[in-house]
């Protein structure tokens, strides 16, 4: 005979949630440092394996030369690259007065063609024309953001904390998954490292490719700018490096703005052989590049990512647009592993084999069994 459930432990129970849910709502911001500081120490894990692989270097070793090595890429990189960035981004800014003139004059030109377009349109303001009211309200848009975001203790102790955090579960990192793992029922607990080793797998897949296809992108990019003879081509094309973290929207703006800006300087033509190159470039990383890089590590499906975009943007602003995909990552990787093999096909949480599970359908799993728990737990992979 089963006993029903007390009413009053259902109410607690559901108290317990919610008021940790909104405990969660309430921190999301550190909690995110915490998510961006494991992705750090994954990347680091990953360095110090690589050393440890190639050249039989102990993981104590590893860690600082990956580190030190990691710093001296990104010096050697700024040096060569920001300064002539910085110099045509500013030139860039300086132009788009007369880039918007220029493409007001076309607007009018091309509804005095078309009247009924013409009648449209809203009237233009009183002092000025419509991109001028628009680039007013851009200045005035990140005059208030800017103050906010490099508002110098808060974000050096953000960019600290990160980075000291990062350090620290690289080194130990056996030590903080147990930690974690202590928290489920023992008769779980393989299922929780299991899925853990799979998480870091997943991440370390997602890091290492979307380290190598900005690299790509912005390459290609600048090549195929210079051929095109598009001014401030350095400039467009580490910005299509940057914004590619960004699923879609980053394609579709580092597509659309080289694009826009040669609209207003040469014609149509030209913008159209902007817009073809980029296409061309984005469709070569996604269907070549993208899948050598990940190897099948991270699939996730389009309208998904855009969703974890839009969600990520509205709860945390610009800087959940950095993790979206990863978060993507982890939440269909728990949804998986948990609640579609344990509940929804009715498996339960009994300690099972992965390799009697049947082949899913929609998702493909990232690792094997063997790959995911002997290595995993092997090198304290998260």
């Amino acid at each position: 005979m089963t006993q029903s459930r007390s009413p009053f432990g259902v109410l607690i129970a559901t108290t317990f949630v919610v008021l940790l849910l909104l405990f969660v709502y309430s921190v999301a911001e550190v909690l995110l440092l915490l998510f961006i500081a494991v992705l750090f120490a994954l990347y680091l894990g990953a360095a110090a394996d690589y050393l440890e692989r190639r050249f039989r270097l102990p993981r104590w070793a590893g860690l600082p030369i990956g580190l030190l090595l990691s710093l001296l890429f990104i010096t050697a990189v700024g040096l060569l690259i920001i300064p002539p960035v910085m110099e045509q981004t500013h030139e860039l800014i300086s132009a788009m007065p007369t880039l918007l003139s220029q493409w007001e004059d076309r607007l009018f030109t091309f509804l005095g063609k078309y009247p009924l377009l013409g009648q449209m349109m809203p009237p233009p303001p009183a002092t000025g024309g419509y991109f001028d009211t628009v680039l007013e309200r851009t200045g005035l848009y990140f005059a208030g953001l800017f103050p906010y975001v490099f508002s110098g203790l808060h974000i050096l102790i953000d960019v600290i904390s990160v980075l000291v955090m990062g350090i620290y579960l690289a080194l130990r990192p056996a030590m903080y998954r147990e930690g974690l793992v202590a928290l489920v029922p023992s008769m779980h607990r393989s299922l929780a490292r299991d899925i853990l080793a799979e998480l870091g797998t997943t991440l370390r897949g997602w890091i290492v490719g979307q380290m190598l296809a900005m690299v790509f992108l912005g390459l290609l990019t600048w090549i195929g700018l210079v051929l095109l003879k598009v001014p401030y081509a350095l400039a467009f094309a580490v910005f299509t490096g940057v914004v590619v973290v960004v699923p879609f929207f980053g394609t579709l703006v580092s597509t659309l703005l080289p694009a826009l800006f040669v609209l207003g300087s040469g014609g149509i033509g030209d913008a159209m052989l902007v817009v073809l190159l980029g296409v061309v470039v984005h469709l070569i990383e996604a269907n070549i590049v993208h899948p050598m890089i990940m190897e099948r590590k991270v699939n996730l499906p389009p309208v998904l990512s855009i969703l974890s975009v839009l969600i990520m943007a509205e709860l945390l602003g610009v800087i959940g647009l950095l993790v979206a995909v990863p978060t993507l990552a982890t939440v269909l990787l728990l949804v998986r592993r948990i609640y579609v093999q344990r509940v929804a096909e009715g498996k339960g949480f009994r300690q099972i084999s992965r390799e009697t599970l049947p082949p899913e359908r929609g998702y493909q799993s990232p690792v094997t069994s063997d790959q995911s728990g002997s290595a995993g737990l092997a090198t304290g992979n998260w």
